[in-house]
C-alpha cells in the first residue's frame, strides 16, 4: 500500500498560510507569530530543513541589524527639533491657503522620508498637519491621508529610506551572483520619478478624492458623540461631597470619573486634585447614563445640568487640564494592554473618555478595553502628560492645539533646536556618504552613526533603545528563516513557476507587472516587510526561468512592497493617520488603489527601462 508523503514544500506552505491567516486576523500580534514561526520551522526541520542555528539567523542577518541602526539615527536627527521646526515654518508660509497647505505637507514630507525613518516623521507631523487645516479652514482628513502617502513615497528615494529596501539589498547579495547588495543611491532616479509621479497624483486626483471625514474645527465631545457621557452635577449643601478633595471623592466611585470641578463659572480642580469641594460648586462627570444616575443618588448630588459639556469646558487653564486626541502607535508599550492596565489614570493624570477603533466608537466598559495599535483615544490630560507621551512616543498627540496649550506660542521655545543639531546632520550625512562610496558596508557605518551620535551626546542609550519598533525587528527576524526555507524547499521555484507560466501569453515586461501588482496587494494585507522577505526569492527564482534580469525582477519586488496604499493596515503610517483623519476602510481602496496602478506602470516601465529586462 503506497505511503503518502509530505514534501518540504508543503509543509512550508502550510506554514505560510497559517502565518498569513494570523496576520490577517491578528489573533496574537505579528511580532509573536513570527517568533513562532522559528519555534515551528525547527520543530518541522526534516521537513523544512531549517536548524536552530538557520532559525535564529534572521536576528544577526545585516537587513535588521541595519533597520535598529536606522531607527535610533532617525532618533537621534527627531532629537534636534529640525523637523518640529520645519512645520512650524511651513505652517506661516502656507497664509491659510488651503491648496498652498497641501503642496506644503506633501513637498515636504517625501523628501524628509528618504533619509529619515518616515513612522516619527509622521507622527512628528500628524499634530501640525491637524492644526495647519483648522488654521486654513479645512478638515484635517483632506491632509492627513495624502501625509502618509507622501511619506510613504519618500521611502523610495534612498536605501536607507524604508525597511524593504534593505531587505532587498540584503537578498540581492545572497541570491543574485556577482552582486554585494545594493548601493545608496542606485535606484534615486526611478524613486524620484515615482516621487514626483504620486506628489502630482496627491495635489490633483487624489485631492479631489480624499473625502473630508473630519468637520473643520470640530468639537471632540461631538465628533466621539460623547454628549450623553458627559455631564454638569451640582454639589448640594447635604452631600457627602462637601469637604472631601476632588481625588478622593472621584477614587470612591470607580464607575464614573470627575474630569473636573467647577466654582463661580471656573474650573478650579482636575481629577487628580487635593482641592476639597464645596456646596455649590459644580462637577464635570464622565460615565454612562446609568452609572451617572447611580453616583448621583449614592453621592446625593443635584440634579443632571440641561447645560452640555462641550471642549471649551476643559480649556480653563487654572486646572491644567485639556482634551486631546492621541493615537496608539505600532511600537507602544501599551498595544495589547487593557485601559486599566496601562496605568494611563493612575500614573498620568489621564482619563481615557472614548476609542475609535476603524469606524467603532468605544464609550463604555473602557477600563476593561485592550487597546490596538491605530486606535485613537480621546483623552482628558494635562501638559506634563502630553510631554511625557510626546517623549516617549507612547501615544502620539494629534491635536496641536493641546500641545500649544503646554508651551510658549513662540517658536524658539515651542520647538527648541537642540545646539547638536549641526553634529547629528553630519553624523547621519556621513553614514550615508560612507555607505554611499563603498567605504564601509551600510550596516557598519550605521553601527559606527549610532556609536557617534551617543558618544556626541546627540542621543542617549535609553532614547536610542526605546527608538526602535522591536516589533518589527522581531517580525522581521522571525519572517527570515520563514523565507530562507521557501527557497531552499523548493517553494519559491514552484510559486515562480505559475509566474513563468504568464510568461507565455504576456510579455516580459507584462509578466513583470504581474509580479508588481500581486507584490503591491500582498503587502497591502500583510505587511510590506513580510512581504518582501517571501517575495523576493519568487521573483529571482521566476527571473532566472525566464532568462530576465534576476535584478530587475527583485527591484520589482522591493517597490512594490515599498508602496502600499490601499488598507490602513498596508503600511504604518497609513494606520497611525487612520484614526486622526476619522476615514473608512474604503477610502484607502478609493484613492490609494489608482495611486497604487499607477505608479506600478510607471515603476515596472522604469526598471525596463533603466535596467533592461
Amino acid at each position: 500500500m503506497p505511503v503518502f508523503e509530505v514534501s518540504g514544500a508543503t509543509v512550508v506552505f502550510l506554514l505560510i498560510v497559517a502565518v498569513l491567516v494570523a496576520f490577517l486576523t491578528e489573533i496574537v500580534p505579528n511580532d509573536v507569530t513570527a517568533i513562532g514561526v522559528v519555534a515551528a520551522l525547527v520543530i518541522l526541520e526534516p521537513w523544512t530543513g531549517v536548524g536552530s542555528r538557520a532559525a535564529i539567523s534572521g536576528f544577526a542577518n545585516p537587513a535588521t541589524v541595519t533597520i535598529i541602526a536606522m531607527y535610533m539615527l532617525s532618533a537621534g536627527i527627531q532629537n534636534t527639533g529640525l523637523v518640529e521646526r520645519l512645520g512650524i515654518y511651513l505652517a506661516d508660509l502656507t497664509a491659510g491657503k488651503e491648496f498652498r497647505a497641501l503642496v506644503a505637507t506633501v513637498c515636504t514630507t517625501g523628501p524628509i522620508a528618504g533619509f529619515v525613518n518616515n513612522t516619527p516623521v509622521v507622527a512628528v507631523f500628524i499634530p501640525m498637519v491637524t492644526d495647519l487645516a483648522r488654521k486654513t479652514d479645512m478638515s484635517p482628513s483632506k491632509l492627513l491621508l495624502p501625509l502618509s502617502y507622501a511619506a510613504i513615497l519618500g521611502g523610495t528615494l534612498t536605501l536607507i529610506g524604508t525597511s524593504t529596501n534593505i531587505i532587498a539589498s540584503d537578498f540581492a547579495r545572497l541570491l543574485i551572483d556577482g552582486r554585494d547588495g545594493i548601493g545608496m543611491f542606485e535606484f534615486t532616479g526611478l524613486g524620484v520619478l515615482l516621487l514626483l509621479v504620486g506628489l502630482a497624483y496627491l495635489l490633483t486626483v487624489g485631492w479631489r478624492l480624499t473625502p473630508a471625514r473630519v468637520p473643520v474645527d470640530s468639537d471632540s465631545v461631538s465628533e466621539f458623540d460623547l454628549e450623553n457621557y458627559l455631564t454638569f452635577m451640582e454639589v448640594r449643601e447635604a452631600s457627602e461631597a462637601v469637604g472631601v478633595s476632588v481625588e478622593a471623592f472621584d477614587e470612591a466611585y470607580p464607575d464614573v470619573r470627575l474630569l473636573q470641578a467647577r466654582r463661580d463659572g471656573r474650573g478650579y480642580a482636575g481629577p487628580h486634585s487635593d482641592r476639597l469641594i464645596e456646596a455649590g460648586d459644580r462637577l464635570v462627570v464622565h460615565g454612562s447614563l446609568q452609572a451617572v444616575n447611580r453616583f448621583r443618588e449614592a453621592a446625593g448630588l443635584g440634579q443632571r445640568s440641561r447645560e452640555a459639556v462641550t471642549e471649551k469646558t476643559f480649556e480653563a487653564t487654572a486646572t491644567d487640564g485639556t482634551l486631546a486626541k492621541a493615537v496608539v502607535p505600532e511600537h507602544s508599550r501599551y498595544v495589547g494592554e487593557t485601559v486599566g492596565e496601562t496605568g494611563l489614570h493612575d500614573y498620568h493624570e489621564t482619563s481615557v473618555l472614548a476609542v475609535r477603533r476603524g469606524g467603532e466608537l468605544l464609550r463604555t466598559d473602557l477600563k476593561d478595553r485592550t487597546l490596538q495599535a491605530g486606535d485613537m483615544l480621546l483623552v482628558r490630560t494635562t501638559p506634563a502628560s502630553i510631554r511625557y507621551f510626546t517623549d516617549t512616543g507612547d501615544l502620539i498627540v494629534a491635536d496641536e492645539r493641546a500641545i500649544d496649550r503646554m508651551a510658549s506660542t513662540d517658536i524658539a521655545e515651542l520647538a527648541p533646536l537642540s545646539p547638536k543639531a549641526p553634529v547629528a546632520v553630519g553624523i547621519l550625512a556621513g553614514v550615508v556618504g560612507l555607505a554611499a562610496l563603498d567605504v564601509l558596508p551600510i550596516v557598519i557605518a550605521a553601527l559606527a552613526g549610532v556609536v557617534a551620535m551617543v558618544v556626541t551626546g546627540c542621543l542617549t542609550t535609553a532614547d536610542a533603545y526605546g527608538a526602535v519598533s522591536w516589533n518589527i525587528v522581531f517580525l522581521l527576524a522571525g519572517v527570515i528563516p520563514l523565507g530562507l526555507a521557501l527557497e531552499s524547499t523548493g517553494g519559491a521555484a514552484a510559486v515562480a513557476q505559475f509566474l513563468v507560466a504568464t510568461g507565455e501569453v504576456l510579455p516580459l515586461l507584462g509578466v513583470l507587472f504581474v509580479l508588481y501588482a500581486v507584490v503591491g496587494l500582498l503587502a497591502s494585507i500583510i505587511t510590506p516587510v513580510a512581504t518582501a522577505v517571501l517575495m523576493i526569492p519568487v521573483g529571482v527564482d521566476a527571473a532566472a526561468r525566464l532568462g530576465a534580469n534576476e535584478f530587475a525582477f527583485l527591484l520589482a519586488v522591493m517597490f512594490a512592497s515599498a508602496t502600499s496604499f490601499m488598507t490602513p493596515v498596508g503600511y504604518q503610517t497609513n494606520l497611525m493617520v487612520y484614526g486622526p483623519g476619522g476615514y473608512e476602510f474604503s477610502d484607502f481602496l478609493r484613492v490609494g488603489g489608482p495611486l497604487q496602478l499607477l505608479l506600478g506602470v510607471v515603476a515596472t516601465v522604469g526598471i525596463a527601462i533603466g535596467w533592461g529586462l
